[in-house]
């Protein structure tokens, strides 16, 4: 169990990693289109970014990961 939380957690780091490393410009323009988003706005969209990456990791464990 703490095996898979250790790779999932180096695999979230690896990507931040890259976005920040190879576009960090776009980062900015991110956060500031986040920041134009109403606090439930961005509530609901982290949401979703949660649902997304549960039924990610089920669909992984289903297919024998």
């Amino acid at each position: 169990m703490i095996e898979n939380a250790l790779l999932a957690f180096g695999l979230v780091l690896i990507v931040e990693g890259l976005v920040y490393a190879l576009a960090p410009s776009i980062v900015e323009q991110l956060l500031v289109a986040l920041s134009t988003l109403s606090q439930d706005g961005r509530r609901l969209l982290g949401l979703a970014a949660l649902t997304i990456g549960v039924v990610m990791v089920w669909s992984a464990k289903m297919l024998g990961a």
